[in-house]
């Protein structure tokens, strides 16, 4: 197994410990969570870049690669839902929208292979993924420093902010998710 490959499977993997650290009542529970979900982003980017550097291209990581993305923000967006209902960042409308839209790439990505096309990741989806992985790292730094380190007030205006980014989020993922659709909507055979 190459050296994309393996960042991808540590991608996976660490998604049970953010998951856990997340809602484990430990100290620096939720500065934990962060490092680990900046650690998974880090190998989100740096898998692509080795793999196309050095010729390490795989099947694999072809399958691997978007599938660990879909499960750790699936899983951020989830937990993060839950951990800050009291605030009202996040709700089960940003969920849905964000699972509707993997899922539906997702098929267009089994329907157009069935075919021999490849849906390649376009400027907007890696715009979207950029984005919601800043978007949940400024909100578990809100939490680290209002939870953690008493620092960070998470006030009214503060959780109005996060959501707003939330927001922009659903908004280039329905974008993206538009543009996918309609670029390879021919594929879909509605007979």
């Amino acid at each position: 197994m190459n050296l994309p490959n393996k960042l991808t499977l540590m991608r996976i993997i660490l998604v049970p410990f953010f998951m856990l650290f997340l809602y484990w009542d430990i100290p620096y529970h939720f500065t934990i969570a962060l490092l680990i979900f900046a650690a998974a982003s880090i190998t989100d980017a740096l898998d692509g870049k080795i793999a196309r550097k050095y010729n390490l291209v795989t099947t694999f990581g072809k399958f691997a690669d978007p599938l660990a993305d879909k499960i750790l923000v699936l899983a951020a967006f989830a937990c993060l839902a839950d951990v800050t209902r009291d605030n009202h960042i996040i709700n089960g409308v940003v969920v849905t929208i964000i699972a509707a839209r993997e899922f539906m790439v997702s098929g267009l990505r089994l329907v157009t292979a069935e075919k021999g096309v490849v849906v390649a990741a376009g400027i907007w989806g890696k715009l979207k993924t950029a984005f919601t992985m800043v978007t949940i790292v400024v909100i578990l730094i809100c939490l680290a420093g209002f939870s953690d380190f008493h620092v960070l007030p998470l006030t009214p205006v503060s959780a109005m902010i996060l959501s707003v980014l939330v927001w922009i989020s659903v908004l280039l993922t329905i974008i993206s998710g538009g543009i996918y659709l309609k670029g390879y909507a021919k594929y879909i055979d509605m007979k």
